[in-house]
């Protein structure tokens, strides 16, 4: 079994393998959440694209937070798989500000062709990075499917007064990362050749628990988790919701090393490919090169927080400005 490459069976991998942004907005316009009035208030939803959404239960202190994430592999090793796919889905609730409390297992595996021994090892670590956020890990739910899938459907609490959202970004606030780039071209390179990049591993394997609560204590309002959509994708999300445009320092951004010499060498997912032409539009790029635009559209699995504010500890990669003719700027 140690020999079997799971990246080989699956469509895509990671969150490069989302539906590309265009589509997905296209598809999901005009629909709008149910709101029975017997249910509460929801807080955040489908509107502006939030990562999780978070509904107020009437005479209650804490909103519920509730969000799915699931995806093919993007290592072959099935541990680190589970590991890397349940810290995505726990992501979504510490974007938005909120603590998981519980969760449950998402599963698709082709059990005429992939040992359920690997099935096993990709739960096995799922469980383990709940166990580290403090999640509760209770049952889920699997099908017999042509690709392997794994993820999370995670519920969680959160201060209804203190949420991390998209639209509260205001000009003039600058912006932080608080994981390195480059996680979509390390992993396409793996793919593609079989090599094993442990610190990009151990990116996607950090929980954005920490960031989250700094960002709280730090009296911060907007943020988002930057995953398949990349860096620029998510930040143009958050510049349109909250009317601002944003300007990034393109020589402040952090890479994983091996990242611009993974690009180099032609290891761009297509999902990288199709955020560029999604936000190309919305871009003064200058004379950036192509690589580097490239770079800041990489589609990133299990990446940091993108925050409106500054964290100590973390480098500061651009600012808000007022909205202008573009709504993302490039140097």
């Amino acid at each position: 079994m140690n020999n079997i490459r799971l990246t080989q069976y699956g469509n895509g991998g990671g969150c490069s393998c989302k539906i590309p942004p265009g589509e997905l907005e296209d598809l999901v316009a005009g629909l709008s959440p149910t709101s029975p009035p017997s249910t509460g208030r929801l807080l955040l939803g489908i509107d502006q694209g939030d990562d999780a959404a978070v509904l107020q239960v009437e005479d209650a202190t804490s909103a519920i937070v509730t969000t799915t994430d699931f995806f093919t592999p993007v290592v072959d090793d099935p541990y680190d798989f589970g590991r890397i796919a349940a810290t995505n889905a726990l992501s979504d609730i510490y974007a938005v500000g909120g603590e998981p409390v519980i969760a449950l297992n998402l599963l698709g595996w082709p059990r005429d062709v992939l040992p359920l021994e690997l099935a096993r090892e990709v739960l096995r670590g799922g469980s383990a990075m709940a166990q580290a956020a403090g999640c509760h890990l209770a049952g889920g739910h699997s099908i017999d499917d042509p690709h392997p899938k794994y993820g999370l459907a995670v519920t969680g609490l959160a201060d209804p007064g203190r949420l991390l959202r998209v639209d509260a970004g205001e000009p003039g606030i600058p912006l932080t990362l608080t994981k390195p780039l480059g996680i979509g071209v390390l992993n396409t390179r793996h793919k593609a050749t079989g090599e094993v990049f442990p610190e990009a591993v151990a990116a996607m394997t950090t929980l954005n628990r920490d960031a989250s609560r700094l960002a709280l204590a730090a009296g911060v309002l907007c943020a988002t988790d930057v995953t398949g959509f990349g860096l620029l994708g998510h930040l143009y999300k958050l510049a349109r919701a909250s009317g601002v445009s944003a300007v990034v320092d393109s020589a402040a951004v952090p890479y994983l090393d091996g990242a611009r010499e993974a690009i180099r060498d032609g290891y761009i997912s297509g999902g990288s490919r199709r955020n560029l032409d999604w936000i190309a539009p919305h871009c003064d790029f200058g004379d950036l090169p192509e690589n580097e635009r490239l770079l800041l559209a990489d589609a990133q699995t299990s990446g940091g927080l993108l925050v409106a504010g500054e964290l100590p500890g973390f480098p500061v990669i651009g600012e808000l400005v007022p909205r202008g003719e573009h709504l993302l700027i490039a140097k």
